[in-house]
């Protein structure tokens, strides 16, 4: 079994080639990331379109005539949803 040395040299290095990756790898995954667009509206511009309340559109994704997504703490309705719910008489609200 041979004995391998590490000198401070040979840290430094590493160090560097190390923080070179990671900068590389969290470059890459923010470019994934800004690529996929959000389709739909957030939860102010629904309520805007509309008009009611935080409590309505809870009950409207119970009663499954929203469809959404949550994206980093923030939810995104689907367009097609929302469009749906315009074109019907707004008393379904």
């Amino acid at each position: 079994m041979g004995l391998d040395i590490v000198t401070t040299e040979d840290l430094k290095h590493f160090r560097l080639q190390l923080l070179s990756d990671l900068k590389e790898f969290m470059a890459q995954i923010k470019n994934e990331t800004t690529k996929i667009p959000i389709e739909g509206y957030r939860t102010n511009q629904v309520r805007k379109m509309l008009h009611c309340s935080n409590g309505k559109l809870q009950s409207l994704r119970i009663a499954g005539k929203l469809r959404c997504k949550k994206v980093g703490g923030a939810l995104y309705y689907v367009a097609e949803d929302i469009q749906k719910l315009l074109t019907k008489d707004q008393s379904d609200l």
